[in-house]
């Protein structure tokens, strides 16, 4: 048993991978190069954030309940198969296979949620591109 417990403590290690962290929008700092006006850079600043959302638009990455099923469905396929594994060595696979689908499942959704994180993070910096790119262009400084 202590052996069962200890497979199932190095299978959660190896499979829980890195936590999750938020991604966030990166800021966009705009600077009136040729003296606009502020009614100015209010217009120019609507109508670049609309060309930068015709440009690059917002991820369509899926959200909410259910929206991670598959990666963890999988994540417990690919745990039962190696808990089975190890279950077996220790001698008891189907234990082994049931700690093993519960650490995949986990694992497998920690990586769905993070390519979700990464889609969306790559969504948002091609707007903050597309949006630096329209007001350079008429004559702002962007960082």
């Amino acid at each position: 048993m202590r052996c069962i417990t200890a497979i199932g403590i190095t299978l959660a290690t190896l499979l829980s991978g890195a936590p999750v962290f938020a991604q966030t929008a990166p800021k966009v700092f705009v600077y009136p190069n040729k003296g606009q006006s502020k009614d100015q850079q209010n217009k120019d600043t609507t109508e670049c954030r609309q060309w930068a959302t015709e440009q690059a638009p917002p991820s369509q990455e899926p959200t909410g309940p259910g929206t991670h099923a598959g990666g963890t469905v999988g994540g417990a396929a690919r745990g039962a198969a190696v808990g089975a594994a190890v279950g077996a060595i220790a001698g008891d696979a189907g234990k082994g296979a049931g700690a093993g689908a519960v650490v995949g499942g986990v694992s497998g959704r920690r990586g769905s949620k993070r390519a979700q994180q990464a889609a969306q993070a790559g969504a948002q910096n091609d707007w903050a591109r597309a949006f630096a790119a329209c007001m350079e262009s008429r004559g702002y400084s962007v960082k």
